[in-house]
């Protein structure tokens, strides 16, 4: 009898497209699930039936009482090789091995970028004001040449982030807690004195930290107040580093001159929810990694993790 996989928040349907799953059909049917699973509830009714699931990410997470709801469960592959969303102990105690695939940090720049631009030039607005019949130019674009980007966060995406910064001729300073001078000389940044003195110098902020306690909540109302009335903050890392009730306040009240999110504290937002409609935001579903070749490393090596689990010698283990 073969094993059953459910491939879990599919939401375009390319899982089963992005990748060759032929490897290991002859042993594994594979179902597909285009709808986010909310609830312990609805994750342990929708998966009781499977010995594999393949999940995206963070987006469900796996804490203990799954687990113990999920008996037939084997074999857990989410895409990338951390993920804070999984209790680990819980999993080994279960009998569930965890593997994960790699992950491309050139997405989430590349998404970081398309808001930042997106916010300058008022994209949105132009081009709806066209379709609509409205005016012919409605708006001043931001420059970016010669003003200040700040980075939160100068790892290998925040590196990244600033070589494009740098392109376009901005001045890039960097501050994070454990940050260095000789990290931002090798990246060609100025080391901020602190996060205020960021905050209060730059014309675009961009976040790129790991969510931790540190972090957690590391953008509030009064951080937000020490930005420019003209600046603009984007966020393509995670949703708690800044405070979401105080983003939106900075929104309404024009404090800040607009914000890019592409992160949540719930996801997928629910109807109504007052950041889908908030002024001067720009905000996507959560695309930081979702692109064709990150999907295809991320559903092709969950085949090779499935096939190698099957085969008795798992590889890419986390946890």
């Amino acid at each position: 009898m073969k094993l059953r996989c459910a491939v879990i928040e599919d939401f375009q349907s390319a899982a089963t497209t992005v990748a060759d799953w032929s490897p290991v059909t002859a042993d594994v049917e594979v179902v597909t699930f285009t709808e986010h699973l909310g609830s312990t509830e609805e994750v342990a009714a929708a998966l009781a039936e499977f010995d594999i699931v393949v999940t995206l990410r963070e987006r469900v997470p796996f804490p203990a009482e799954v687990f113990a709801l999920l008996p037939r469960l084997r074999l857990l592959i989410a895409s990338g090789m951390r993920n804070s969303v999984i209790d680990f102990a819980a999993a080994e105690r279960h009998g569930v091995t965890v593997c994960g695939t790699a992950s491309s940090s050139t997405p989430p720049v590349e998404l970081t970028w398309a808001l930042l631009l997106g916010l300058a030039r008022s994209i949105v607005p132009e081009a709806n004001g066209l379709r609509a019949e409205g005016p012919w130019q409605s708006t001043l674009g931001a420059d970016l040449h010669g003003r200040t980007l700040g980075l939160l966060g100068l790892g290998k995406i925040g590196g990244r982030v600033a070589e494009v910064g740098r392109a376009f001729g901005m001045e890039v300073v960097a501050w994070s807690q454990n940050l260095t001078e000789e990290r931002t000389r090798e990246v060609g940044v100025t080391l901020a004195g602190s996060k205020e003195e960021l905050l209060e110098a730059s014309d675009f902020v961009s976040v790129h930290l790991a969510l931790s306690e540190r972090t957690r909540g590391l953008i509030g109302a009064a951080e937000l107040a020490r930005m420019r009335p003209t600046a603009y903050l984007v966020n393509t890392s995670r949703a708690a580093i800044v405070d979401q009730d105080a983003l939106l306040a900075a929104l309404h009240a024009g404090t800040i001159a607009g914000a890019g999110i592409d992160v949540f504290d719930v996801e997928p937002l629910p109807s109504g929810h007052p950041m889908r409609t908030a002024p001067r935001l720009l905000a996507t579903p959560h695309l930081g990694y979702v692109s064709r070749a990150n999907y295809a490393t991320y559903y092709g090596q969950a085949v090779e993790d499935i096939r190698a689990f099957l085969d008795g010698e798992p590889v890419r283990r986390i946890g």
